[in-house]
């Protein structure tokens, strides 16, 4: 699998992170309850340590909603996945999905940041983080009708079509992680004041989280426009 970032993403956010886990061998049926366990304790957490707090405020949400206004849409209306997330777990409406997308909301919540996952079997050619030129396919996760991406939108895609749209606003439904995925490519992004370390140590905790319960082995790269 290959993973390309284009110079049309880098010219807008120079100091943004991705950090790559890809994952082969795991088994996606394994451990549920305990990955489920997982979820309802970080859950749990959050809600409390969130508290009273305006969520478009925090320093984990802001830079997402000043970056979804550079690349031209609202982010009233196109929230970024960390914010949905807080939201969902400050109001008791996140659930759990399947053991992998548990482990990687454990992961999202603790450290705050955006984290998303695609089956690689659903892949066709590079994965490829760029900007929307308009027309591209696109159907969101359970939908069922093209919802193309903004002109000018960051956008996750491949040789078939969008496979997020808006940065991490919203997966798309041919590649989203089921209970058969085998083989997966898990991403967690970061902008500042988020560093390095910070980055590598969520990407390294999503990768033994994944091998100690659902087997398989993990590797980790962090890009940069370094």
């Amino acid at each position: 699998m290959q993973f390309v970032v284009e110079d049309e993403f880098w010219e807008l956010f120079p100091e943004a992170m991705i950090g790559t886990v890809v994952v082969h061998g795991l088994d996606n049926t394994r451990s549920a309850e305990k990955c489920t366990a997982l979820l309802i304790e970080q859950i749990e957490n959050t809600s409390y340590a969130l508290a009273d707090t305006e969520i478009p405020s925090l320093l984990s949400v802001s830079p997402w909603r000043s970056a979804y206004q550079q690349f031209g849409v609202k982010p009233s209306k196109f929230k970024s996945s960390i914010e949905n997330l807080l939201r969902s777990a400050s109001s008791g409406r996140l659930r759990s999905i399947n053991p992998l997308v548990d482990l990687y909301n454990v992961v999202s919540l603790r450290y705050q940041l955006p984290c998303g996952g695609e089956d690689l079997a659903t892949i066709g050619g590079a994965i490829r983080l760029t900007r929307a030129v308009g027309g591209e396919h696109f159907v969101p996760l359970g939908g069922t009708e093209n919802d193309p991406p903004p002109v000018g939108a960051v956008i996750y895609r491949d040789d078939l079509g969008v496979i997020c749209s808006c940065w991490n606003w919203r997966e798309a439904d041919r590649t989203k992680l089921t209970e058969a995925t085998t083989d997966a490519f898990l991403c967690i992004e970061a902008l500042p004041p988020t560093d390095a370390n910070s980055l590598r140590a969520a990407c390294d905790d999503l990768a033994l989280l994944v091998i100690t319960h659902l087997g398989g082995d993990a590797e980790v790269t962090l890009h940069t426009r370094g």
